[in-house]
């Protein structure tokens, strides 16, 4: 450890040069930075094409040309000055900033560790002019076109300690294209060209946002993605959320902006990362390209100065109105989506649970057509099957194959010999059931082909959604639906499970169950929540305890609610080798076109997936 001391030196002014060296440290940290204010700046010009070369990752040399308003040539000089900008003048604008760049020291910055030459001309000049080097350079006539051209040359000649921290060519390169990607998904008004080594590496035409994120992230994520454009008071969230199952293992494909401006930040990241909990595995990330406008005297810029970090005046209404909107786009669901049809209204009447479904949708009674009980339990104006209908034993014969007879049989065969019709395409996304593959899968049909169904991910995901509502009631006032069992179920219990039921039994009650102490070794439940009616109450009960064990009651009840209603939903689903017959499996279609977010279950995993005719005619070789 060196514990020299220092010589006594009088306190002095630094050098201007030195000052700009040390301001370089904190703006210019490799030369991903440059580029980055380089293209701030050619944005805040107007600019509507924008051009970078770069060689050898960019340490060598980074040019950026725009067709900007350029610069006259009296201001040049001011240019590479510190603190010079045109951006702000007074404090109201520095609180109102809605410019990308406004500090004034990219270019004086860049200037003191690397070799600049700014080059300009602007739409009423004869010529271009240039300037060499910093602020005390002279100015002098040149050729080009309106706009602005920078070239920074040798970034860290002066400085070769700065230049011993960048890594090899290929990585400066990375981080360089990197920043230009989030620019250019920024801006899809703007037309950019990447070049490298004298090699074009990428190019973006003037597009809608749809084609420059599909160009930039890849057509996986056109084709797995929710729009949304949602207002609320001075706020607006718009852009694209990717489909849980175009989740990835690294957060490389998350894309936030505010104001038009790139931002890490962690308050944004936490609410777009909640409204997908529910949809998501915890071990995946989720695609999204993201734009929130708001005025700019409610969010501070000047936080950091890379610029990449912001702060709310009221943060928490930011994070409320992301999660929410966040939210909402991913439970509009492609099972819940009936295109041109009436806009559904809430249920009045029970699911399969006996509860009222959030999400589940009135249709309307199909023309000369009625159905049976059995086909859907969940849609106000058809008569309803019960619970115990879909969860009773089935008897494994042939007939359960079998088409529903009667008037829905009717219904079944119109849909298969018109598949094209109204009814077929819009008021039932999911068709209707042909059978039932291995126990496990249930096969159907619809206007686009053949569906198959993962009968009990998709039940775990009905009745999750089913358990949330009727907390979620309970808290608004409503008492929980329960179910009091006529025979308790009596269980052995350690001691450490009888405590945690004596000590817990409001959070249980909050719960719908009722868990009584017998003896210091035995546990009774009397009673259980309606919606979990069938499932085994020895199970349920020991999987509450042990989260209430290991996290308390009111943890239990607020931070972890989710989980354990997912552990109770997935105990209680319909689990595989169960033979349905057709009119259970079509009651399962209907209640999940009647169910949010019922595309995945609350584990993350797909509950159904679309086979198209055209792909069955390619395995047939069909029409080749």
């Amino acid at each position: 450890m060196n514990t020299a001391i220092l010589p006594q030196r009088p306190i002095q002014g630094l050098p201007d040069q030195l000052i700009s060296q040390i301001a370089a440290g904190e703006v210019v940290e490799r030369p991903s930075a440059v580029v980055k204010e380089l293209l701030e700046n050619a944005l805040d010009s107007g600019a509507s094409q924008i051009t970078v070369r770069l060689e050898e990752g960019g340490v060598k040399r980074i040019a950026i040309t725009d067709n900007g308003r350029g610069i006259a040539p009296e201001q040049l000089a001011l240019a590479l000055a510190r603190h010079a900008t045109s951006k702000i003048s007074s404090l109201s604008d520095l609180e109102n900033v809605s410019t990308l760049g406004f500090r004034g020291e990219a270019l004086a910055s860049i200037a003191a560790v690397a070799g600049v030459t700014l080059t300009s001309r602007t739409a009423d000049a004869a010529h271009a002019w240039e300037i060499v080097g910093s602020h005390n350079g002279s100015v002098a006539p040149s050729s080009g076109a309106p706009g602005t051209t920078v070239e920074v040359q040798d970034l860290y000649f002066n400085t070769p300690a700065r230049r011993k921290f960048l890594k090899s060519e290929q990585t400066e390169f990375a981080h360089c294209a990197e920043v230009v990607r989030r620019i250019a998904l920024a801006r899809p008004d703007v037309s950019f060209s990447l070049t490298h080594n004298g090699r074009v590496i990428d190019q973006w035409n003037i597009c809608e946002m749809a084609k420059r994120s599909a160009h930039i992230l890849g057509d996986g994520f056109a084709e797995a993605r929710l729009a949304l454009d949602e207002c609320a008071g001075p706020l607006r969230l718009h852009g694209f959320a990717g489909l849980p199952t175009a989740s990835k293992a690294r957060a490389d494909g998350q894309f936030f902006y505010v104001n038009g401006r790139f931002v890490r930040d962690k308050l944004l990241v936490h609410a777009v990362r909640a409204a997908y909990q529910d949809v998501l595995h915890g071990d995946r990330f989720p695609s999204y390209v993201l734009a929130l406008e708001l005025d700019p005297a409610l969010v501070d810029v000047n936080v950091h100065p890379s610029k990449i970090e912001v702060r709310f005046r009221d943060s928490r209404a930011v994070h409320q109105f992301v999660f929410h909107a966040v939210q909402r786009a991913l439970a509009q669901t492609s099972a819940t989506s009936f295109g041109n049809a009436p806009a559904p209204q809430l249920a009045a009447d029970g699911g399969l649970g006996g509860a009222a479904s959030r999400g589940a949708m009135r249709v309307p009674e199909p023309a000369q057509s009625t159905f049976d009980a059995p086909f859907s339990p969940n849609f106000q104006r058809v008569p309803a099957a019960s619970y115990n209908e879909f969860n009773s034993e089935v008897p494994q014969r042939s007939a359960d194959y079998g088409v529903a007879s009667g008037s829905a049989a009717a219904v079944a065969q119109t849909f298969y010999m018109a598949s094209a019709s109204t009814l077929a395409q819009e008021e039932f996304p999911l068709g209707f059931a042909l059978g039932q593959l291995h126990g496990v899968y249930v096969l159907a049909q619809n206007s686009k082909g053949l569906v198959l169904v993962d009968m009990h991910a998709a039940h775990e995901r009905i009745l999750y959604e089913q358990l949330k509502t009727a907390l979620e009631a309970q808290v608004a006032g409503q008492e929980m639906q329960v179910q009091t069992l006529l025979i308790p179920i009596t269980f052995y219990a350690d001691s450490v499970e009888v405590s945690t039921a004596t000590e817990n039994q409001a959070s249980l009650k909050a719960l719908g169950f009722d868990i009584a102490s017998l003896s210091p070794t035995t546990l009774a439940v009397r009673s259980v929540p309606t919606l979990l009616k069938n499932a085994d109450a020895q199970t349920l009960a020991r999987d509450v305890l042990r989260d209430l064990r290991d996290y308390g009651g009111s943890r239990v009840l607020i931070e972890r609610r989710n989980e354990l209603l997912g552990t109770l939903a997935c105990h209680t689903a319909v689990r595989a080798n169960r033979i349905l017959s057709t009119p259970e499996m079509n009651a399962l279609l209907r209640q999940m076109e009647g169910t949010e977010r019922a595309d995945q279950c609350n584990h993350g995993r797909p509950t159904w997936v679309q086979v198209e005719i055209g792909a069955l005619d390619k395995l047939f070789l069909r029409g080749q």
